[in-house]
C-alpha cells in the first residue's frame, strides 16, 4: 500500500489485485473496521488483470503521521546480547530485570519524517563503529488501541553506544534513517500464527555474509500486555506503530557497512529491502 497524503495504493485479497484511490491515510489506517470496511470496499472494484506491475513502482513507508515505538528485550536471545554487549558499563543486570519484569521496556524509535520505506536507504551512526539491524515485527495500532493489522520493522542499533551506557539508548536507536517499515500493512482480523517465521539475510557485494531466522512464538510478552502499557497515559490521535522487539542478534564481531543490502521477510507480510547509506 502506498502512503500518501491521499490513498493510491494496491489492496490484494485472494491473490487479486485492486486499485484503490482517494481517502487520507490516516482514516484510512486509523480506523478500528479497517478490515470489514476494505472488504465491502473490494466489493465495488474491478480487479486488475494487469496489476501485477503496479507492484514493481516505487513503494513508500505505510506511515503518515503515526509515531514508531519499540519494545526491547523481549526476546530471550535480546536478554543475553544486551547483558554481553554491556556487562562492561555495569548495565548487564537492568537487561536481566526487565526481562523478567512486569513493565515492558518500550521507547520512542521515530517520527514519520525520520522513517525510510522499502527499498530506502538506512544510516548507520557516524560516531559508532558497531550497527546491526534488527528485524521486527511491527504492530500497527489504532488509536483506541485496537491491533488493526501488522508490517515488517528494521530498528537500526548502535550497540557500542547502547553498551557503553544503557542511558545511551534513544542515541544508539533514535537518529535519522534509524526506522525502515514496510513494504505494506498486512490487514487481518485474526492473530498471527506463533509459528510466523522472521528471517534475515544480508549481502554484501553479491555475497551473504549474515542469515538467521526466529519466529513470534519465542516473544515473552503478549501484544496485547504492550499495545497496553504503550497507551497507558499516551495518546496516539492517529495511531501508531509498535515493533515488537528482536530475536536475531548477530555475532558480536559483524557490523553493518555502507552499501550493505537487507532483507527481512516476515511470513504474510513480504520482504522489507533496504540498503545502508
Amino acid at each position: 500500500m502506498k502512503a500518501y497524503n491521499t490513498i493510491q495504493g494496491i489492496l490484494i485479497e485472494d491473490k487479486e489485485l485492486y486499485y484503490l484511490i482517494g481517502g487520507h491515510w490516516d482514516e484510512f489506517i486509523n480506523n478500528d473496521q479497517v478490515y470489514a470496511n476494505t472488504i465491502d470496499k473490494i466489493k465495488n472494484l474491478q480487479s486488475l488483470s494487469e496489476g501485477s506491475e503496479l507492484l514493481d513502482e516505487e513503494l513508500l513507508a505505510p506511515i503518515g503521521n503515526q509515531e514508531i515505538w519499540a519494545s526491547g528485550v523481549t526476546y530471550y536471545r535480546s536478554r543475553e546480547a544486551r547483558i554481553e554487549e554491556s556487562k562492561d558499563a555495569g548495565g548487564g543486570d537492568f537487561y536481566d530485570r526487565v526481562y523478567y519484569a512486569d513493565r515492558p521496556e518500550l521507547f520512542f524509535k521515530s517520527p514519520s519524517y525520520r522513517a525510510v520505506g522499502p527499498f530506502d536507504k538506512v544510516r548507520i551512526r557516524r560516531d559508532s563503529k558497531w550497527n546491526v539491524p534488527e528485524p521486527e515485527l511491527t504492530l500497527v495500532v489504532t488509536s483506541s488501541g485496537k491491533i488493526i493489522g501488522y508490517t515488517i520493522g528494521n530498528d537500526m542499533s548502535s550497540r557500542d553506544i547502547e553498551g557503553e551506557n544503557p542511558l545511551y539508548l534513544p542515541q544508539a536507536k533514535s537518529y535519522d534513517k534509524s526506522a525502515a517499515v514496510g513494504p505494506c500493512v498486512y490487514i487481518t482480523e485474526e492473530a498471527l500464527s506463533k509459528e510466523t517465521n522472521i528471517h534475515i539475510q544480508i549481502n554484501r557485494s553479491g555475497d551473504i555474509v549474515f542469515q538467521d531466522k526466529t519466529n513470534i512464538g519465542q516473544i515473552k510478552r503478549s501484544f496485547s500486555t504492550l499495545v497496553e502499557y504503550l497507551f497507558r497515559e499516551t495518546s496516539f490521535p492517529h495511531g501508531v506503530l509498535l515493533m515488537t522487539g528482536t530475536g536475531i542478534v548477530p555475532p558480536d564481531e559483524f557490523t553493518l557497512q555502507s552499501k550493505d543490502e537487507i532483507h527481512i521477510t516476515i511470513d504474510s507480510i513480504g520482504t522489507l529491502i533496504n540498503t545502508v547509506e
